[in-house]
């Protein structure tokens, strides 16, 4: 089946041995075959408007934007129903999503639903015993990584291992 969206994500693959269980009972995106990652853009543009020239300027941006290290260090909560894992900086992945928000301001992030973007790495939402689940994911932090390229990938919001890779954006 033809992809249906597209996301510009930063995979954290230091993560997947602390959340991949985890993401794989409380998280559907994970049931997409969408791996541990941090949001940048989502959604951002119809498949079919990933043209050579969008994909160039998304190059540009990223490489715009230094490599750097994280530390995800400590659990985060939207409300009740969203568990997440916080990035530290975060600074880097705002400066992502508002330079490129500004270059393709048709791609709000997370469709213009939140008027503040929290980056973070979602372990679980809407699921059952969550709290438990905090208490397990803490104890495996913190999880250290080097982030070195942006990532966008396409698919369909469906289980089935629908989200591939397209390509990668190297970080300057």
């Amino acid at each position: 089946m033809e992809p249906t969206q597209s996301a510009l994500i930063v995979p954290i693959p230091e993560a997947e041995p602390a959340v991949a269980d985890l993401r794989a009972r409380h998280d559907r995106s994970a049931s997409w075959g969408v791996p541990a990652h941090i949001t940048v853009i989502f959604p951002f543009l119809p498949p079919e408007q990933l043209t050579p020239q969008v994909l160039a300027a998304v190059r540009l941006i990223a490489a715009g934007v230094p490599r750097f290290y994280l530390s995800l260090d400590r659990v985060g909560w939207f409300g009740d129903r969203v568990l997440w894992l916080s990035p530290n900086p975060a600074e880097p992945f705002r400066e992502l999503t508002n330079r490129l928000a500004v270059r393709f301001p048709q791609a709000e992030p997370y469709g213009g639903q939140f008027t503040d973007v929290v980056p973070h790495l979602t372990v679980g939402h809407d699921a059952p015993g969550l709290t438990a689940v905090a208490a397990g994911v803490e104890a495996k932090l913190p999880v250290k990584a080097r982030v070195t390229a942006l990532r966008l990938i396409t698919g369909r919001p469906e289980p089935g291992d629908s989200w591939h890779t397209l390509t990668d954006f190297p970080l300057g």
